[in-house]
């Protein structure tokens, strides 16, 4: 479970595809505190550790099936996973820790992409397109997942929604380097999922 506030900027230092990707992350989180097993939101994607060192950096390992991949932006031409890319990390919440953003799985619910950059004073207003299904579940000042980062919605017109990023969050996270037609990783809120599927069961049970 996890809070999208990222607390790292991981780059991509290797690829090996031998059926999953296994995919090294250098980070500066001290390898030494990181225990293989743990689950790491990587962009927005949960995914296990399954080594972890120090080189010249600090590094973890996770390996990626292929349902993950077809759920994300992975494999994407735009914003392929490869070396040198970077991505937004966020380590497992723990028990007393504080919930600075909202419920977040870490279980991409699909792909987002941004179509309007504008620039608004420190601030940037990012505009994506989702697919309907997805889109249904987003409502203006409701809460989203983008690439790992917890956003509040401004705006929603069918299957458009947009969101407004401060300087600091564009600093502490990749969203400073959006361009458009990025492919980003979508998880909708778990309260409107939820509170979507109770909808629907009064209706079947008026049927």
């Amino acid at each position: 479970m996890f809070t999208g506030i990222i607390s790292d900027i991981g780059e991509i230092s290797q690829v090996t595809n031998n059926g999953d990707i296994k995919v090294r992350i250098n980070c500066n989180y001290l390898s030494t505190t990181i225990d293989l097993g743990a689950s790491i939101a990587c962009d927005g994607v949960c995914l296990t550790v399954v080594d972890r060192g120090l080189d010249e950096k600090n590094w973890f390992e996770v390996e990626v099936s292929a349902e993950t991949v077809s759920k994300t932006n992975i494999s994407s031409p735009q914003n392929k996973w490869e070396t040198g890319r970077k991505l937004n990390l966020e380590r497992a919440l723990k028990v007393g820790d504080e919930l600075g953003g909202h419920i977040v799985s870490g279980h991409v619910d699909g792909i987002a992409t941004i179509k309007n950059i504008t620039t608004e004073g420190d601030s940037t207003r990012i505009s994506f397109t989702t697919s309907s299904e997805i889109a249904k579940f987003i409502a203006p000042k409701g809460s989203v997942s983008l690439n790992g980062t917890s956003l509040t919605v401004n705006e929603v017109d069918r299957n458009t929604f947009g969101v407004n990023l401060i300087s600091h969050t564009k600093t502490v996270t990749t969203w400073g380097d959006s361009k458009l037609n990025d492919l980003v990783n979508l998880e909708i809120d778990t309260l409107a999922r939820y509170v979507a599927r109770l909808a629907e069961a009064q209706k079947e049970n008026k049927v």
